[in-house]
């Protein structure tokens, strides 16, 4: 059971917090707060360590304070914040998070460029305009949803994760 949630809780919450960036440009509290619920259900199930759990929190809160900074300046959106943070705890103050953290600047940057490029080059056909989450990534006025760089970051990182490594050896 527990592998099963392994398999399928992280990586699900993530690909929905993306994919709901990119067609609401939001993601919802509700994803951050059942990763961290999530996080602390696996944690209990698997036998994580005290040391473990500090190590997790310990990620969170790196992350986010320099995250917030980021919101505070306008660079990042409030749900990005507790999106990445919440992805931070699973990853734990880890090598790992470096390489997480790395990717989502990588992701996030050419996401950025693609989407200035396609936004100033590229004039969408009248059926794609009328589609409201496509239109709304090419309007110039527009954030960049940069969730979509955090979850593909997340989910790039998640199978050298020591949950990863769990599944098969909990039986």
């Amino acid at each position: 059971m527990i592998e099963a949630a392994l398999l399928v809780v992280f990586p699900m919450l993530v690909a929905f917090g993306g994919a709901s960036d990119m067609l609401t440009m939001t993601i919802q509290n509700r994803v951050s707060l059942l990763l961290i619920a999530g996080f602390a259900v696996v944690a209990l199930a698997t036998g994580l360590s005290l040391t473990g759990w500090g190590t997790h929190a310990l990620g969170l809160l790196v992350v986010f304070p320099v995250c917030f900074a980021f919101f505070a300046f306008g660079w990042m959106g409030g749900g990005d914040v507790k999106f990445i943070s919440a992805i931070s705890l699973w990853i734990g103050f880890t090598p790992e998070l470096v390489i997480f953290l790395v990717f989502v600047s990588f992701y996030g940057m050419l996401l950025t460029f693609g989407l200035l490029y396609m936004r100033s080059k590229i004039i969408l056909p009248a059926m794609l305009a009328r589609q409201e989450w496509l239109a709304r990534l090419h309007d110039r006025k527009s954030g960049i949803p940069y969730g979509i760089a955090i979850a593909i970051a997340g989910l790039k990182v998640y199978p050298t994760t020591i949950w990863f490594q769990q599944i098969g050896q909990l039986y």
